[in-house]
């Protein structure tokens, strides 16, 4: 697995940022009905649980504002996991192309929390997260950004080519954050690893959370 740091910046910026990272293999990317189905009652789920009104007063949702706050976004900026909630609330789905992509934007409306699914064999060297600034392939200005020996390859907003799930993915690198500590993660993680050993065919995960 990858050696991953977080940036003190962004922990001065943010003290309770940390990240359950976790490591595992695949067999292939694919599409399965079962999946599909676990969407639709995910979709029930969050309509029951939720109002617009009430989404907004989630710690975990609350965290990811302030946080967002904290790195200088102004509040028309809302955190991709927000707004993948809001997404499902509308009937508009969450469909991320295949299953890998698809188990991480459940566990990311699940948990509320940003889940970044990438190729780890395409990575070079170490990851170090840090404050992303306004210029480059992402143009994801005062938002966390993942780093590796190359520069950037993702951000809590989103990934990019070099990093992407394709057909050839064999070793999944995912990040689950945390905008108050660490506390869930280790409940979200096994999640995780529940998830992609269901509906995935992951297997030998690693898993360690940065503080």
């Amino acid at each position: 697995m990858k050696t991953v740091t977080i940036d003190p910046a962004l922990k001065e910026k943010i003290p309770g940022f940390c990240v359950a990272v976790l490591s595992f293999e695949i067999e292939g990317v694919f599409r399965s009905s079962a999946l599909a189905e676990e969407i639709k009652l995910l979709e029930q789920e969050i309509l029951a649980a939720y109002t617009l009104e009430t989404l907004l007063q989630d710690p975990r949702i609350l965290a990811g504002r302030n946080g967002y706050k904290a790195l200088g976004k102004d509040s028309s900026h809302s955190p991709p996991w927000e707004s993948m909630m809001r997404r499902l609330m509308e009937g508009s789905g969450i469909d991320g192309g295949n299953d890998i992509v698809d188990i991480g934007n459940i566990l990311s409306v699940k948990a509320r929390r940003s889940v970044a699914v990438m190729d780890e064999e395409r990575l070079q060297g170490d990851v170090l997260i840090g404050i992303g600034i306004s210029r480059g392939v992402f143009d994801k200005g005062n938002i966390p950004l993942y780093m590796d020996g190359e520069g950037p390859f993702g951000s809590l907003a989103s990934g990019s080519l070099r990093s992407r799930i394709t057909e050839h993915t064999r070793q999944v690198l995912l990040f689950m954050t945390s905008f108050n500590g660490k506390e869930g993660l280790h409940e979200d993680a096994r999640l995780a690893i529940d998830y992609y050993t269901r509906y995935g065919e992951g297997s030998n995960f690693l898993f360690e959370i940065i503080v």
